[in-house]
């Protein structure tokens, strides 16, 4: 860590790990503010980079690849980094709650902690199923996954639940990786997979020619959709939709539903009806302008959007321009978040298919282009700088 110049005058707490907070470790480190005392409170000291998590599924990416160790990066921005549990906040007295560590003042509070899994609607899923938020638990949980799929002494029938992006992904990314894994162990086994979706259609906030794209690559891979299935009912041998459909399944993933942690509400914080956050365009809370929020926990009242790790990401500059602002005594900018954002979408292949508003593309390119700006974004926070004069 570096050391404190000045007097500690004012205290800037940073719960989660998340995408917008390691740009405002980074910003902070390359401009600290004087006076101002930064420390991370984080469950997890090495954040996963959702945008590579397909790619580390499918094998192309090593455990170290798609994660920032925030050790280095706090020690870049002076920081102190309490490895432990947020549990609780106390907003009258501006305190935060942790499982080990005795009570943390402060001055300013973020919370970038992502989401949850939410299964209030659905009995059975809680105890059934393999969540994939947070991502963090999820890498963990994956390994163990495809141990169970290889001492399973028949084929493996396997749902995913979710078929946004996110879920396309996962599914094809997993059905790659797990070929590859019964070969090498000179297994003939023939898993089946089932991708179900709630809407009409897959990938709905996307266009209709990457809409087209995806379901072309997923029939040619042997995955079945169930478009309008409305998962209401999970059991230990499959799922129930609400038409009435009844599958078997040996595994279920889920990828719908995220909710936050409910210790937000507890604390008084105003949220919206899935507990995340209420801010303003500012990403300061409506309720309480001393706490910010960013990235999956954020319900941005004027500019909602879908819970998605590029937003968090381009949160992360206005965050700590605002973050700076507060704690000098000004007041915060709004922020405008695009409406439109490029999404490359990839097959676990080695293939990945671009979607821009109405524009689509796809191919071999398309992948290396993502694998070339992922590798760029990890290199802009994985190395660990001595000082503040290797400042890039």
């Amino acid at each position: 860590m570096q050391r404190q110049q000045t007097p500690v005058v004012k205290d800037l707490i940073l719960v989660g790990g998340g995408h917008s907070h390691i740009t405002v470790l980074k910003q902070f480190g390359m401009h600290p503010v004087p006076g101002v005392r930064l420390t991370v409170i984080c469950r997890d000291v090495h954040t996963p980079y959702s945008g590579m998590l397909p790619g580390f599924l499918a094998g192309h990416y090593a455990y170290d690849d798609i994660h920032i160790d925030l050790g280095p990066l706090s020690r870049f921005a002076g920081a102190r980094l309490y490895h432990d549990d947020v549990i609780g906040l106390d907003l009258a007295h501006k305190t935060v709650r942790c499982r080990q560590h005795p009570d943390v003042p402060y001055d300013v509070l973020s919370l970038n902690i992502g989401s949850t899994p939410s299964f209030a609607q659905v009995p059975g899923a809680e105890q059934v199923v393999v969540p994939v938020k947070p991502i963090s638990t999820f890498v963990q949980r994956w390994e163990r996954f495809v141990t169970r799929v290889l001492a399973a002494p028949d084929g493996v029938r396997i749902g995913v639940v979710g078929t946004g992006a996110g879920g396309v992904e996962l599914i094809l990314a997993m059905q790659f990786r797990l070929q590859h894994v019964l070969r090498e162990a000179g297994r003939t086994d023939t898993l089946e997979y089932h991708l179900f979706s709630g809407s009409p259609t897959i990938l709905p906030t996307h266009n209709r020619r990457v809409q087209a794209k995806l379901r072309r690559v997923l029939a040619a891979r042997g995955i079945q959709v169930h478009e309008g299935c409305q998962v209401v009912e999970v059991h230990k041998d499959g799922l129930r939709c609400a038409d009435g459909r009844v599958y078997e399944l040996e595994e279920i993933l889920w990828v719908t539903d995220a909710a936050a942690t409910p210790w937000l509400a507890e604390a008084g914080l105003a949220v919206d009806e899935r507990g995340f956050v209420l801010v303003q365009a500012a990403l300061q809370s409506v309720s309480h302008p001393d706490v910010f929020a960013a990235g999956d926990v954020a319900a941005v009242v004027p500019y909602p959007r879908e819970k998605s790790g590029v937003i968090a990401v381009r949160q992360g500059k206005p965050l700590a321009q605002n973050l700076r602002r507060v704690l000098t005594g000004r007041a915060p900018r709004p922020f405008v978040p695009q409406r439109k954002w490029l999404a490359l979408i990839s097959t676990g292949d080695q293939y990945a298919i671009a979607s821009w508003g109405g524009w689509a593309a796809e191919g071999r390119w398309v992948w290396r282009w993502k694998d070339w700006i992922d590798r760029r974004f990890m290199r802009m926070y994985r190395a660990s700088r001595s000082s503040r004069d290797t400042r890039c």
